[in-house]
This record gives structure tokens, sequence and C-alpha cells, in this order.
């Protein structure tokens, strides 16, 4: 089926490259350009639960939404002040992230932005021992989770293979291989029921685990088998799909016939789909799918509805695949003006109160950009060390005769 034209004004207007335009600097439409549907694309149906409107309102209880509106009664205005600079900091920091990539100090740079929300709300809804599994793009979940954002940054410059301690912060370490983590989740959540750290009524012991993914790593084989696993054993694990609508270049409407939280009914476990643009919906679904999870009740998915307003990663030219029309209408939800218009309607935050944070959010990017720009490079004989829990001769062999190869260099530069 041929793709709908261009107007001519977005024909006519030339893309720089690193804006998010429909066209080719020299003015010809973008390769591939999906035109957004004629239909309110950040719309999310009458399934969606929601409690904050794109302008900041709380929108009326719904049926949908009336079993996670007890949970909104735990965030008092402390809470609710924490969840924004969460999310401001969060932001300030993938902001960071992508200028040092673009600085060369990266090697890439995959960004949130846009999908802090889901995080953040996601994360502030698990308790210190539920443990996370995430892709690599779960900066906000690992912010929640007290992960370092240097550590973050370390990955990304290729100096460690992720320097954080997963078993101190219940964060796994980033997944690159798309979809994977949800299998590893899987077994961790069956590891805990081996144990019978679920369903003691311990609020201290009792743990579920969240494995977190994107839209288009419902297509992979792992995905779909960790839910069979899931669904069979009754583990206690939720799986958190982003729904940013892109997976790479290809739209929703590519990937997929039935959305991600409707497909749950066939593996037997419930689905329930959040706008994850709203902080305090996503925690409360979050909090709901987790306390089932830790007293026995199974496994839960949920789809966050979402956006990616920036790259899939700082080597992606969005330009090539989506018009800025799009991001636009997105934009007009963002999930921090979206909870920035709660508070400050009110009453809750003031402009002194932003403006503090903003200081933080400042200081935070001097932070971690002095950090990685003065990270050390690692030994090379450092790559040898950790393949194995344990001595193994093989590596042993390898590593001396890494260290001899070495070694010939500086008896070359003697002579």
């Amino acid at each position: 089926m041929k793709e709908p034209a261009l107007s001519d004004e977005e024909v006519a207007r030339p893309a720089a490259p690193n804006t998010l335009e429909g066209t080719q600097p020299d003015g010809t439409p973008a390769r591939g350009a999906h035109e957004p549907p004629e239909k309110d694309i950040t719309d999310g149906g009458p399934d969606m639960v929601q409690f904050l409107d794109g302008e900041g309102r709380r929108v009326p209880v719904t049926e949908v939404s009336s079993p996670y509106a007890a949970y909104l009664d735990d965030l008092d205005d402390e809470a609710l002040k924490g969840m924004l600079r969460d999310l401001i900091l969060v932001r300030r920091f993938d902001a960071e992230g992508f200028a040092l990539q673009r600085q060369g100090e990266l090697g890439l740079w995959p960004s949130l932005l846009g999908q802090e929300a889901a995080q953040v709300g996601a994360g502030r809804a698990m308790r210190p021992q539920d443990y996370a599994f995430p892709g690599y793009r779960e900066h906000g979940v690992a912010w929640c989770k007290g992960v370092p954002p240097e550590n973050l940054l370390g990955m990304f410059r290729g100096v460690n293979h992720g320097g954080w301690d997963s078993g101190e912060h219940n964060f796994h370490l980033y997944t690159i291989v798309i979809g994977n983590q949800m299998l590893h989740g899987v077994g961790y959540a069956m590891g805990v029921q081996f144990d019978g750290d679920y369903a003691t009524g311990d609020p201290e012991r009792d743990t579920a685990v969240m494995a977190f993914t994107g839209d288009g790593g419902t297509a992979q084989g792992d995905y779909n088998e960790a839910l069979v696993f899931a669904a069979v054993k009754n583990a206690p694990v939720v799986f958190f799909v982003q729904n940013n609508h892109w997976a790479i270049s290809q739209p929703n409407d590519k990937q997929f016939t039935v959305p991600p939280y409707r497909r749950a009914d066939g593996f037997g476990f419930p689905g329930v789909r959040v706008d994850g643009n709203d902080v305090i919906a996503s925690y409360a679904v979050s909090r709901a799918a987790l306390e089932r999870a830790r007293s026995g009740g199974g496994p839960t998915l949920i789809e966050a509805f979402t956006y990616r307003m920036g790259a899939h990663t700082t080597s992606d030219d969005p330009t090539k695949y989506r018009i800025s029309a799009e991001v636009d209408i997105w934009k007009k939800k963002d999930p921090i003006d979206r909870m920035r218009k709660y508070l400050l309607a009110e009453g809750i935050v003031d402009d002194d109160w932003l403006a503090a944070v903003e200081e933080e959010a400042d200081e935070l990017a001097r932070r971690i950009r002095h950090a990685c720009q003065t990270m050390p490079d690692p030994p090379h004989e450092e790559m040898f060390t950790y393949v194995y829990a344990e001595q193994h001769r093989l590596v042993e062999r390898e590593a001396a005769e890494f260290a001899a190869y070495q070694a010939g260099f500086e008896d070359e530069g003697e002579r």
C-alpha cells in the first residue's frame, strides 16, 4: 500500500542532521517516513489506567483505574515531590549521557527521553529486596534502585562490563541482547520460589522480580518463552513492557496486531495498560502487580503506553523514518511537564523549590561529567579476571600468553 505523501510544507522544510524531522537535508522525504495515523496516537484507549491527563489535571477514577486508586493514598506531599525530583534529575543525567557521547567520551548512549515517568513510577513501587532485570535503557529504574549514575556511564565508556554490584542494588547488569533479560528475570523469580522468599506475609522478606523490555522485545522468542515459564510456574514476576511506539525504525503497526497487555490473556495471567507518561499511574499499577507477585498470586504483564522522544541510540537517525509532527504531538504530553503542572496547581511545590532542583540537576551534570572524563582505563589483564567465579586453567593460560605478548612490546622498546 502506498504511503500517504508528506505535505508541501513538510517536503519543503530541510532537516538538520540531529533534528526530528521527516525530510532529508535536501528537502526530500525521509526514507520510510511513517505518517502519524489520523486518530490521536497518544490515546491509549478506554483500557488505559490514568490518573493525570496531559495537562496535569486529575482525571475521574473509572472502572478501569479504581483497583489501583487506593495506592495513591500512600503518596504524601513529600513522596510526590520526590517523584518529580527523580524525573528531573534522571532526565538531566540522560541528557548529559547523550552530550558525553557526542563529545567522544562514550561509545554509545541509549536515551530514555520521554520514558522517565514509566520507569520512575515502577522503580519507586519496588521494595529494596525486589530485583530488577533491565534492558539497556532503564536509567530511571537504576536511579530508583540506588545505582550511581557514574557506574552506568562506565559501561558505555567501555571501562567495565557493568560497574555496579547487582547484589547490592538488586539491579541486574544491563542486557544488550533484546528480550534476553526476561528469561533471566523468570529464572530468578523461580529461585525466589525455591528459597521460599515469597507469600510468607513478611514485608521485608517477600520478594518480587520486575523484568523490563520495550515493545520491540515482545517479538523475541526469549520474551515469549519467559511468559510461558512464568505462567506455568506461577512465578513472582512482573513483566514491564515500555511501549514507546518504535522498535528502532519499526512502528507499532508493523510489529503487532494485538497490543502487549492483551496478549497476557493467552498465557493465562493478567495484563494491564497504564499511561506511561503518568508517573503516579505507573507507580500505582506497579505496586499492585508487585504485591500480587509477592503474595503468591503469580505474574502480571504491564504495558506502559509511552513514547521514545529521542533516537533509539546515538547511532540511530530517526529523521530517516519518522516525522516531526508525530514527536510534536507527544511533546504536549511530556511526563515531567505533566507532573510539574499538577504539583504547582496543588500547591505542593513552588518556583523556589523547582529552582533548587534545577540547581541540583546542574550539579549532578557537573559531577558525572567530571567522573566520566577522569575514569581510568582498565588494565588489560582484567579481561581475564571475572570470566569464571573461580580460577580456570584455560583462562590462566590465556592470561599468561597475553602477558608474554605485551612483554614483547616492552622488549622491543628497550632495543
